[in-house]
């Protein structure tokens, strides 16, 4: 089976300091894989490294059978940010916001046509922001802003979603709405990367988590029935065994 992620051996040093090591790791079309673990150990850098934010230091990184340097399809990627680093200060409404995620499918400096404005009225009404499109985005709540956010990677259209803490500070109601968002999503095939502290409400969605700690992959498999990672500390990726540490019980983070 083709892969819409591929990592080698994948490397990543910042400031002269080993963030992410050694690390191997596949994602499958339609998989939904939840990346966890504690702050600091290198789960939102793996993702900023496939968005070519961060420098890959070695590896072979691979997007949609493509080399990572050589991409240049990101509309087939919907990429949402930690909300804190993407709408603070910006002086825009929701409609703007959303709309610039359809960049990728229209010729630079053309106007949106009616595609481009349907899709953007789909993708706000799909995070139940139909009624705020005019609104400003800092006006909005820590969980509406995450929605707009989603939106705009929605308005894309693309085949892969990536998502780094999309729960961090939003409250559950917010937390059972990116379900109910991001559901019908997987329902149609598409794939899905989550940065997540811990699973909570998404759980429901994911096939797959894989446990970084300190850079490394600990763990790479399903989910636990009771859709909890303790005692995950007693298992660790087959391929790493010679690195492994004792890991730290993720629900006491």
């Amino acid at each position: 089976m083709s892969s819409v992620i591929e990592i080698t051996a994948g490397t990543i040093a910042l400031g002269g300091r080993p963030v992410l090591r050694g690390i191997d790791l596949s994602v499958h079309p339609g998989e939904v894989v939840a990346v966890v673990g504690s702050n600091g150990s290198g789960k939102s850098t793996l993702v900023r490294g496939l968005m070519r934010l961060v420098p890959w230091t070695s590896g072979d990184v691979r997007l949609f059978d493509t080399d990572l340097a050589r991409f240049r399809d990101w509309s087939r990627v919907g990429y949402v940010p930690q909300r804190m680093t993407a709408t603070s200060g910006v002086p825009a409404t929701v409609n703007e916001v959303v709309a610039s995620g359809r960049l990728s499918r229209r010729r630079v400096l053309m106007p949106m046509r009616r595609a481009d404005r349907a899709a953007v009225r789909a993708a706000t009404t799909a995070v139940e922001l139909g009624d705020r499109q005019h609104d400003a985005v800092s006006q909005l709540s820590g969980g509406q802003q995450q929605r707009v956010l989603i939106a705009r990677a929605l308005v894309g259209e693309p085949e892969l979603f990536v998502l780094d803490e999309p729960t961090a500070g939003v409250d559950h109601r917010n937390q059972i709405g990116l379900v109910s968002t991001l559901r019908p999503l997987v329902e149609a095939g598409a794939t899905v990367v989550l940065v997540l502290h811990d699973l909570g409400p998404l759980a429901e969605l994911i096939d797959r988590a894989i446990v970084l700690d300190d850079g490394r992959v600990m763990y790479d498999g399903p989910v636990p029935a009771d859709d909890s990672l303790d005692g995950l500390h007693d298992h660790h990726h087959a391929g790493h065994q010679a690195d492994h540490v004792p890991m730290r019980s993720w629900w006491n983070l």
